[in-house]
């Protein structure tokens, strides 16, 4: 079959994970043609680390052979980046999350909608072995019927710890906090295991209390300004299908970051393991069934786990460690490619990308008008992966 030729825009850190899965994963269905970037010398070290073509953004969007644009901006970038992607004919596959407002998000899937063009965003991680085992030990019934849901994550950002200000000034700003920097993986997962959410209450906050800590920062002893968007959310999510859920985001917090995912159901208790990583190496998945106190670790029922941590992965450009260069990040991509091909639904679709978006806004709505909000967006579960395929035969997984 006819690979789909593939470009990215914004060359930055998360480039390396995309382009490493993408080029060098073993994907037959799509063909990476290269990369640009506002910095050229970025865009110049990724396509000769990956030996791909370092492009213009403006070749990118011209060129009527590339079918998907992969935005892997700044957050902030998001929303004028997929906008000119698909005002340009192609399809638009965008880092998380999709934007920073919920109205923002919809007029990008609107103009996806009315141009007949395929959008996704990422997380992707929840299509990895770790929660697509828990998925089918919950679709197969090992907890019974789900009855609440415990998320959290609880890290510390230390921004006013570092010795310069924020590298962008629109870092910081609202809609770019944990929420939206976090958030999407415990979404993602969540919905693909339990469906979506129905309505939604929380609290969000800024911890007025903090200043620049460090002597050698610029605004030593000075406050942190609220321009950073709240640094502690907590919402109470109501599903579809009766199941609560409670999820925390928290950056005001210290090392080591604590993730957490639990799904209590009448039957049963599956841990799990942090979101934003695919599984393996640690990253397990565990069952309690009812009548039986032992904690039992499961094996897993599909592929696409992180590679070993252990392996350094240096750029052989910049002579960096790359972040998450371990981590299947990407497969989201090669849904999309597929679901082109074979002309059907992808996975990460356009209304799970804005219902992720639209339960962010919602806990922020909830604590300024002490209102539930009942969810507009209502996608359907994630397909699942095919069950069973590991190592070089895991792409036919995700071709079904």
């Amino acid at each position: 079959m006819k690979p789909v030729k593939v470009a990215l825009i914004g060359s930055g850190k998360i480039s390396y994970t995309y382009l490493n899965t993408l080029v060098n994963g073993g994907f037959s269905i799509v063909d990476v043609v290269g990369c640009s970037d506002e910095l050229p010398e970025r865009s110049k070290a990724r396509a000769e680390a990956f030996g791909i073509r370092q492009l213009t953004n403006e070749t990118i969007l011209n060129d009527p052979e590339i079918e998907i644009v992969l935005n892997t901006t700044q957050m902030w970038n998001h929303h004028k980046v997929s906008r000119a992607i698909l005002e340009a004919g192609k399809h638009v596959y965008s880092e998380k999350s999709m934007d920073t407002s919920f109205e923002n998000a919809k007029v990008i899937c609107d103009l996806a909608e009315e141009k007949g063009l395929r959008f996704a965003a990422a997380p992707d991680t929840y299509m990895g072995s770790a929660y697509q085992t828990a998925r089918k030990l919950i679709d197969d019934g090992l907890i019974g019927i789900p009855l609440f849901a415990n998320a959290i994550c609880f890290r510390g950002y230390g921004y006013h710890e570092r010795d310069g200000d924020f590298p962008f000034p629109e870092m910081g700003m609202k809609g770019t906090s944990i929420p939206y920097d976090m958030a999407g993986y415990y979404i993602n997962a969540m919905v693909s295991l339990l469906g979506s959410v129905k309505r939604v209450s929380g609290y969000s906050r800024f911890i007025d209390e903090r200043e620049f800590t460090n002597p050698n920062h610029p605004r030593y002893g000075q406050k942190v300004d609220k321009k950073t968007g709240p640094t502690v959310a907590m919402g109470c999510l109501e599903f579809e299908n009766n199941c609560y859920a409670n999820m925390v985001m928290c950056a005001e917090g210290f090392g080591p970051e604590i993730p957490r995912v639990e799904i209590f159901g009448t039957e049963g208790i599956l841990t799990l393991p942090d979101p934003n990583w695919f599984g393996g190496w640690g990253l397990d998945v565990y069952l309690n069934r009812i009548g039986n106190a032992e904690r039992l670790k499961m094996p897993f029922t599909h592929g696409f786990s992180d590679a070993d941590p252990s392996n350094p992965a240096i750029s052989p450009i910049t002579g960096l460690n790359e972040p998450a260069y371990n981590s299947q990040r990407g497969l989201g991509v090669v849904d999309m490619a597929w679901a082109i091909r074979r002309n059907r639904t992808h996975r990460n679709s356009p209304e799970l990308a804005l219902h992720a978006v639209e339960v962010l806004g919602a806990i922020d709505k909830s604590m300024e008008d002490n209102t539930v909000h009942t969810m507009q967006t209502r996608p359907g579960r994630p397909r699942p992966l095919a069950a069973g395929f590991f190592e070089r035969s895991a792409e036919a997984a995700i071709d079904c």
